[in-house]
């Protein structure tokens, strides 16, 4: 497979650029804090997202979307990236759908999803850190499951519709059986929600469930089988905000070059000066580097191949790394005012944080990848 875009691929590249930076340009998210809103992101530019088509990307066309893959997924979220743009589209539209897909709860959450009207919320993380680790209980209860536990990094789980929900129905909490995965509508009695903000002025929740009661319909996929839909949810999950972080990167590294070019000291343009050069060269040689990574994940994804899992873990851990580079070598380089919270160059850098921790940081990826290789 080539490591480039095809022409249709490219003209959605062109179209979700322009409409994201005109729609959700760099300092959204700034005036979004300095609101203090309590929401995270704009529902009216999620509408937007839907009348664009965008929500339904991965959402076949037998069910109102347009069948497209993770490839196409990665163009909007690195545009969504660029901008800085808070938007529910990583965990609504690409992690949620990949894990509904193929269940009975599609039928149920799909058509909102299309229309802009549904956001989705991924209740997976339960420690300080992600981990592969479920503890939360899911025990029988008449003909459905009670639920009982705690989950945090919840992205926009205080106001989400609906709650994808891992929790334990078998074994302990290191086992890989036995978990179930859980479809909950975010407004189910005994569910509390407290939101707080990230250091990149998002909001994502702690959220308890109290024996919280769900039919046996709430299942997504089977019993005790909850690995399967949780593992797609989790590569489309991870790959996106690889994606996203290129956004964020590329993002970094376009205005850094921008001030190198404009940026005088003592009568000279700072970006004559060989060792920035050297630096900057470092950088973008990197930034491609995981942009090949991610095209490569994208790729393997949507043709199925089992190679996929360590093409993700790979992606994800190298624009981790690449877009913190990209970041700090930013901020160094503008000197004084990349310190500063008017310059919006410090955003990227917390945008990119929050992303790195997301579905795992670089080491959870590389320890990933060694397990994998018998290590």
């Amino acid at each position: 497979m080539p490591l480039f875009l095809n022409d249709e691929q490219t003209m959605l590249r062109d179209t979700a650029k322009d409409f994201v930076a005109e729609h959700a340009p760099v300092g959204h998210m700034r005036a979004l804090r300095d609101a203090d809103d309590q929401t995270g992101f704009s529902r009216d530019l999620w509408k937007q997202f839907a009348e664009m088509g965008f929500t339904g990307m991965l959402i076949g066309e037998e069910q109102g979307g347009l069948g497209l893959g993770h490839v196409e997924a990665g163009v909007v979220l690195e545009a969504i990236g660029r901008n800085l743009s808070p938007s529910p589209f990583l965990t609504t539209a690409v992690a949620a759908v990949e894990a509904l897909k193929g269940s009975a709860q599609a039928e149920r959450w799909f058509p909102g999803i299309i229309a802009g009207d549904t956001v989705a919320a991924l209740a997976i993380d339960e420690g300080a850190k992600h981990r592969n680790a479920v503890a939360m209980k899911a025990e029988r209860s008449g003909n459905g499951f009670k639920l009982t536990g705690a989950k945090q990094f919840v992205t926009h789980g205080h106001v989400a519709d609906l709650l994808i929900v891992a929790a334990r129905t078998a074994g302990s909490a290191e086992d890989d059986e036995g978990v179930t995965l859980f479809a909950v509508p975010r407004d189910a009695a005994n569910v509390s929600a407290r939101a707080e903000r990230l250091t990149d002025a998002s909001l994502a929740a702690r959220i308890e469930f109290d024996g919280v009661e769900v039919d046996a319909d709430a299942v997504i996929g089977e019993v005790d089988a909850g690995r399967d839909p949780l593992g797609r949810l989790l590569r489309a999950g991870r790959t996106g905000a690889a994606a996203e972080m290129l956004g964020v990167g590329g993002g970094a590294m376009d205005m850094t070059l921008g001030y190198l070019k404009e940026r005088k000291q003592f009568g000279t343009l700072i970006g004559s000066y060989q060792a920035l050069q050297h630096r900057a060269a470092h950088l973008y040689s990197e930034m491609e580097v995981a942009r090949a990574a991610v095209l490569k994940a994208q790729q393997l994804l949507d043709a199925g191949d089992d190679r996929a899992d360590a093409a993700v873990s790979v992606a994800k851990a190298m624009t981790g790394i690449a877009t913190t580079l990209s970041v700090q070598e930013g901020v160094q380089m503008h000197g004084g005012i990349g310190m500063t919270d008017e310059y919006d160059i410090g955003f990227y850098m917390k945008r990119g944080r929050v992303l790195a921790e997301m579905f795992g940081d670089a080491n959870f990826h590389a320890d990933q990848l060694a397990r994998a290789a018998g290590y």
